[in-house]
């Protein structure tokens, strides 16, 4: 589907609201004015001021009111990445994990397809970079978002995590083999409609990461894409990390509720602290449960517990 975008202002905006009254739709998408349906597109105003016209009649549309926004295409460094000069503007899966770095909480793994067409709609709903997101912020976002395009998840818990890593499994592995598997769910979910690209926010070389799943039945290899900073080579990669980080901060909440103490994120002193209070009211065996054993906070936190 073509779409054509445009920028204007809150009054413009409000007269086309009148102009479109006898064919609003009654359901407005997140961050947006009104919708409406004349023939031969989706007219959707937001408020940022910025409008979009979605079908065939959508570009003839919008020359009634004002000068399309050029789309704003990432200029892609080649010293870092070999990702097409254009790939800001591709239909693309992307795929990105949270909780890989914190003793608490499990890994979730999420790929997110975004589609040209929805590229400004996603902007629309606040999407960037997580890592300059509060956590308010990113669950506000999410909750939009999940609504809006397709996407997979995938949660590894602890116990599951832990028995994989003492089997000799790296986390580097474990990191491949979720990946594979949340992009081939997306794969069908979406069929038999097919990305333009499969942007993975690079954790390994790319021949490791094929070396990793080569045991697996079905590997996605076509028009896959791996890049560090994903999050800001495509959208769909900043999409798919906000839905693991919302995903991920429900199941943090649930294991504070369960544990009795508010758990923080991450690896510092302060997660130590608390794993120690952990083990003092339930037992080393119940923090294990909850954590990534292998790292050194599980020693830390039994030598402040024995205090």
């Amino acid at each position: 589907m073509a779409n054509t975008v445009i920028q204007t202002t809150s009054d413009q905006i409000h007269k086309m609201k009148e102009h479109y009254s006898s064919v609003l739709t009654g359901k407005v998408p997140p961050g947006a004015v009104f919708s409406a349906k004349p023939a031969g597109c989706t007219v959707t105003a937001y408020k940022s001021g910025k409008v979009l016209f979605q079908g065939a009649r959508g570009e003839e549309e919008a020359s009634r009111w004002g000068s399309k926004v050029a789309p704003k295409v990432k200029k892609i460094d080649k010293k870092t990445t070999t990702l097409p000069e254009d790939f800001a503007s591709w239909s693309v899966i992307g795929s990105d994990e949270v909780g890989t770095g914190d003793f608490f909480g499990p890994i979730t793994v999420v790929s997110a397809y975004v589609k040209r067409e929805h590229l400004e709609l996603v902007k629309e709903l606040g999407v960037q970079d997580s890592k300059n997101l509060t956590d308010e912020t990113i669950k506000r976002i999410a909750k939009d978002l999940i609504q809006t395009i397709p996407y997979s998840l995938l949660i590894l818990h602890n116990p599951k995590y832990n028995e994989l890593q003492e089997s000799g499994m790296s986390q580097g592995k474990i990191k491949a083999l979720l990946h594979n598997k949340a992009i081939l769910n997306l794969m069908d979910k979406i069929a038999p409609e097919q990305p333009e690209g499969i942007l993975i926010d690079q954790f390994v070389e790319k021949n490791t990461y094929y070396r990793h799943i080569a045991s697996q039945k079905k590997i996605q290899r076509d028009r896959v894409y791996f890049s560090t900073k994903g999050e800001g080579m495509h959208l769909s990669v900043a999409a798919a990390s906000i839905i693991a980080r919302y995903a991920f901060l429900k199941e943090m909440d649930k294991l504070s509720e369960k544990a009795g103490v508010t758990i923080p994120k991450g690896a510092g002193s302060a997660v130590d602290i608390a794993a120690a209070k952990i083990i003092k009211r339930r037992g080393v065996d119940s923090l294990k449960n909850m954590t990534k054993w292998h790292f050194a906070n599980s020693d830390k936190a039994i030598k402040i517990s024995r205090k």
